[in-house]
C-alpha cells in the first residue's frame, strides 16, 4: 500500500484471540509491511471511527481486529466513507475475515496487502430494519445459545450450565419460526433459521429442534456454532425473506452474533456493503 497511506487500526481487547500478545505481533506486522498505525483505538472504550473523523485526519485505511460483532459497528459506521477498511481476523468465528482472505492469520494478511495483492470489494449485505448483517441472521428460540456463550466468556460454571439447561430447554420447547409466503420447509416451522448472504443471492437454512437437542448433548460443538453444519432443510436462494413466528411471539434474533429484539415478522434483503473493503482470498 506504501508509506503514503495513513492507516488507523482498531481493536478489542474482548474479541475471541486479540490479547495484548496478538495486537503486538500484529503492529509489528504493519510496521515491517511500511503501514505502521497512526492511531489504535480500542474499541468499545472508544468509539468506532465516523466518515468524517476519518476524513478530518486524512485516513487511507482503516484496519478492524476483532471479532464478527466489532467489525460489524466498525464497518458499518464507515459506510459512505471513500476509502478502504481491512478486516482481520481477531475474533472466534471471523466469518466476514475468512470470507474476504480464507481462513489465514492477520499476519498473512499483511503481507499480501503489503505485496499489492489486495482489491477493493463491496460484498452482499442482508438489510433489515435493524440495520446491516455482514455475515449473516438468526432467527428463532435457537438464538438464545448467545446467552451461553457469553456465560462461558464470564469464566462462571454455575452460568454457563444454567444457560446450557435453559437454552436446551428453550430452543427445543418455544414457538418456532416460519418463511412466509414461500414453500419451503416443514410447515411446523424450525427452531432456528439462518440467512446469510452471497452474491447469488440470500441463502436460507432451517435447523429443527431435535438438531439443536443431538448437538447440546455435545457440549461445545454447538457453543461454536457447528450445529450449521449438522442436519438442516435448504430452503433456497432469495432477494427478500420474510420471517414469521405463526403463534405471534417475538423472534429470537441475531445479527452478526448480536442479539437484537426481533418482532413476531421481519424482513430480511439482499444489498451491497456501503464502503470499500480489501479482500485478499485470490493472493498467491
Amino acid at each position: 500500500m506504501g508509506n503514503a497511506k495513513k492507516t488507523w487500526l482498531v481493536c478489542n481487547a474482548a474479541s475471541g484471540s486479540n490479547d495484548d500478545e496478538a495486537v503486538a505481533e500484529l503492529v509489528s506486522a504493519l510496521d515491517n509491511a511500511g503501514m505502521p498505525p497512526a492511531r489504535r483505538i480500542r474499541f468499545p472504550d472508544d468509539s468506532a471511527p465516523t466518515p468524517e473523523e476519518l476524513d478530518a485526519q486524512g485516513v487511507d485505511l482503516l484496519l478492524v481486529f476483532g471479532g464478527d460483532g466489532t467489525t460489524h459497528t466498525v464497518v458499518t459506521r464507515a459506510y459512505g466513507w471513500n476509502g478502504a477498511v481491512l478486516v482481520l481476523p481477531g475474533g472466534t468465528m471471523n466469518l466476514l475475515s475468512k470470507r474476504l482472505h480464507g481462513d489465514v492469520p492477520a499476519t498473512q494478511i499483511v503481507e499480501r496487502l503489503a505485496r499489492g495483492k489486495a482489491r477493493r470489494v463491496r460484498p452482499s449485505v442482508i438489510r433489515s430494519r435493524h440495520g446491516e448483517g455482514l455475515t449473516g441472521v438468526l432467527a428463532g428460540p435457537g438464538a438464545i445459545w448467545n446467552e451461553v456463550r457469553e456465560a462461558i466468556r464470564s469464566s462462571s460454571i454455575l452460568e454457563v450450565v444454567t444457560a446450557t439447561r435453559e437454552a436446551i430447554a428453550h430452543s427445543t420447547s418455544a414457538p418456532k419460526v416460519v418463511c412466509e409466503g414461500v414453500d419451503c420447509g416443514r410447515e411446523e416451522g424450525y427452531a432456528a433459521i439462518t440467512v446469510n448472504p452471497h452474491d447469488s443471492g440470500l441463502e436460507v437454512k432451517g435447523y429443527y429442534a431435535e438438531t439443536l437437542g443431538d448437538f447440546a448433548g455435545q457440549g461445545i460443538a454447538l457453543l461454536n456454532r457447528n450445529f450449521r453444519d449438522g442436519p438442516h432443510d435448504r430452503l433456497g436462494i432469495h432477494e427478500t425473506i420474510r420471517l414469521v413466528c405463526p403463534e405471534g411471539e417475538p423472534m429470537g434474533l441475531l445479527i452478526d452474533g448480536e442479539p437484537f429484539d426481533g418482532g413476531t415478522a421481519d424482513q430480511f434483503s439482499l444489498a451491497n456493503c456501503e464502503v470499500d473493503l480489501l479482500a485478499t482470498a485470490d493472493a498467491r
